[in-house]
């Protein structure tokens, strides 16, 4: 019996024991949390390289949110909790058992101060201590974070990983940063050269900026082939250089391409020099802007498809301002080019003050809907969702326009009104009319414009004057009233541009731009593709 008493009791303390273990550990852990409380910020450092030790997951939000401002402690009892602001109050999360208190005013908790070596720190160790996570993505991004921080205390966690990594995309993240670490360091020879051999397959900026430095440090093998590897980067980047400059003219392009397209109809069938066309694009990023806010208000969870209700309604906006305009001011001013430029100028300046008043003069801003966020990544390039949305929204829009004016009778008579206008009015076509209505078109189109370039930048009284000069050199350069001449003109002139603002500067590079428009109109008057047989006298 007394054994079997003594057997009981161990066995009792060492249950008790156990139990008491988490409780422990949890106990030690928020200690050492509270200690961010108290000190100053060497000792922080100290703290925080603790709780980096510790290998507990409850320290990446308690150090992320020190990081970023966020981590507070009661002055009442130093007691150390995650913070929130929920009004004019903080709601207050214990870090380690996740217990929440609302509602604690500004004037119970202090902010516990960081400076930015701390958050350096700080950001290096949460970068170690995710080499060891169980998800491979998060293990992925922590080795592409130490690429990038080059911290030579980080290489034994970086061997020390290799040595078990079984993921193949984080091993080669891993021998990177080991590779840039490498040369940075008193390495053996073939060490060094079998790290630059990583880096130049690798490539990139800062792979090339590593072997840069590793020239002007080494000597002999090592520096030969660092500078064959520069050399052979260089000349990877200078090609997807070009295909980015590529793309970035093809998208303007696409910009260029919705603001002037619907210059191009009324100008080939009307003659028409409108100065206000600007106006109509700004008066379609407004009504985005417009009906964004009202989605938020009345259907929040709609927001996604807010872009897909102002398309539509930027068109009906837009077109309807530009048929009012016609009939009320531009039909009375038909064969008088000075006079009708001068009443539009005047009207852009009437509808910019407008939207002041109404919206206010300062920029506002439209969202991006979570399907045009973020970027892809394409080998060398990276392109942003809302460029890419908006080059193909911009071919769309050319498609549907085109198949308007060959497929349809109201395209027909707009053809036949270009091309000969006294002919098509005795032939019984009512010219007034088509007038009204290829002006609404072409307003209705730059107001869809004016949703695609919300998307790209804020939205602002000013926003026309950007691109109206643009889209008339794009109108002239391509040939008046001919799609095909606008479509190839707004991408020949994107794509000009982006590569000439490297050499000479964005003011500079469309200063040779309309140089060159100049000289090429002097040559071929009518543009790239003329129309035959146009008659616009009146």
């Amino acid at each position: 019996m007394t054994v079997l008493r003594a057997l009981l009791v161990c066995l009792v303390t060492l249950l008790a024991s156990f139990c008491s273990m988490p409780t422990a550990k949890a106990d030690d852990l928020k200690s050492l949390i509270n200690a961010l409380a108290e000190g100053s910020l060497k000792d922080r450092e100290v703290t925080v390289e603790a709780l980096l030790e510790t290998g507990d997951d409850k320290v990446v939000p308690v150090l992320t949110y020190l990081a970023e401002g966020d981590l507070y402690f009661l002055k009442a009892d130093q007691q150390v909790f995650l913070a929130k602001k929920s009004g004019k109050n903080f709601n207050l999360t214990d870090p380690v058992s996740g217990e929440i208190t609302k509602d604690i005013s500004k004037r119970q908790i202090s902010k516990i101060r960081v400076n930015n070596n701390l958050r350096r720190q700080i950001r290096d160790g949460l970068s170690l201590f995710a080499l060891n996570s169980a998800d491979p993505a998060k293990r992925l991004e922590a080795a592409a974070t130490l690429f990038r921080a080059q911290d030579a205390s980080a290489l034994p966690a970086i061997k020390a990983r290799l040595a078990k990594e079984q993921d193949p995309q984080v091993i080669a993240y891993l021998k990177e940063a080991r590779s840039g670490l490498i040369l940075g360091s008193d390495a053996a020879e073939e060490e060094k050269l079998s790290a630059i051999e990583i880096l130049r397959q690798k490539g990139g900026r800062q792979a090339l900026a590593l072997l840069s430095s590793t020239i002007e440090t080494s000597e002999g093998a090592v520096k030969d082939a660092a500078e064959r590897a520069v050399v052979a980067i260089e000349r990877v980047l200078a090609f997807w250089n070009g295909i980015q400059n590529i793309w970035y003219g093809l998208s303007l392009g696409s910009v260029l391409l919705l603001a002037s397209i619907g210059l191009a109809i009324t100008f080939g069938v009307m003659g028409v020099i409108n100065m206000a066309h600007g106006e109509m694009v700004m008066i379609g990023a407004y009504t985005t802007f417009t009906v964004q806010q009202a989605v938020h208000s009345f259907a929040p969870g709609l927001f996604d498809y807010s872009l897909l209700f102002a398309i539509p309604i930027a068109f009906l906006v837009a077109g309807a301002i530009g048929f009012v305009l016609e009939r009320g001011i531009i039909r009375f001013l038909y064969g008088r080019p000075l006079e009708t430029l001068l009443a539009t100028w005047g009207v852009s300046l009437i509808l910019q003050q407008a939207v002041r008043t109404i919206f206010g003069p300062t920029n506002q801003e439209v969202s991006n809907p979570s399907w045009m966020s973020g970027a892809v990544e394409l080998a060398g390039l990276s392109l942003t969702w809302n460029r890419i949305w908006i080059f193909f929204f911009a071919l769309a829009m050319f498609g549907l326009l085109f198949a308007l004016l060959k497929r349809t009778p109201m395209g027909l008579q707009m053809r036949a009104v270009t091309q000969n206008r006294n002919m098509a009015s005795s032939l019984g076509v009512r010219t007034p009319w088509v007038d009204a209505f290829t002006f609404a078109l072409g307003s209705g189109i730059a107001g869809i414009a004016g949703v695609a370039l919300s998307q790209i930048g804020n939205v602002s009284p000013n926003l026309g004057q950007s691109y109206i000069i643009d889209s008339f050199m794009v109108v002239v350069f391509g040939g008046v009233g001919n799609l095909w001449g606008t479509l190839i003109g707004a991408l020949t002139l994107g794509v000009a541009n982006k590569f000439l603002e490297p050499f000479a500067g964005a003011v500079l590079g469309k200063i040779l731009v309309l140089v060159f428009i100049i000289l090429f109109i002097q040559k071929r008057p009518r543009g790239l593709f003329a129309l035959k047989g146009r008659a616009v006298e009146q």
